[in-house]
């Protein structure tokens, strides 16, 4: 029995610490790349848009998110993964064809996917029951 208890316990410390490290890089990495993108919505707002500066940054924002994507495909559900990857790719061509007003909106629908893995997977009362 007290074998049996040790081994629960063993358990259910692996499963809360696995959880918070898993909670805290999708944290980090809603945090980057939503900030990223919130600035690249900042700079397409401006009046003077320089179209290289928003590609460069369009490129660097898709190169965090696929560092970031082998990771977070371990542990968050792909087809949430890949909303977030089919909005970053429709924000690439958006700025490749010079269309600002429909990559304000992919920009938005990006942060919003982003903030709603972050709250699908907290750690909290609403999420397990």
């Amino acid at each position: 029995m007290l074998k049996e208890s040790i081994v629960c316990i063993v358990i259910v410390i692996a499963i809360i610490f696995g959880n918070n490290t898993t909670q805290d890089y999708t944290k980090d990495s809603v945090r980057e790349l939503s900030s990223g993108l919130l600035k690249l919505r900042g700079n397409v707002n401006q009046e003077n848009i320089e179209n290289d500066n928003i590609q460069k940054e369009v490129e660097e924002i898709y190169k965090n998110w696929e560092k970031r994507h082998e990771k977070l495909a371990y542990f968050i559900e792909h087809d949430e993964l890949e909303k977030v990857e089919t909005e970053l790719i429709a924000i690439k061509s958006e700025v490749e064809t010079g269309n600002y007003e429909e990559l304000i909106s992919g920009i938005d629908k990006s942060v919003f996917i982003l903030e709603h893995i972050e709250d699908k997977y907290a750690f909290n009362l609403e999420n397990v029951f």
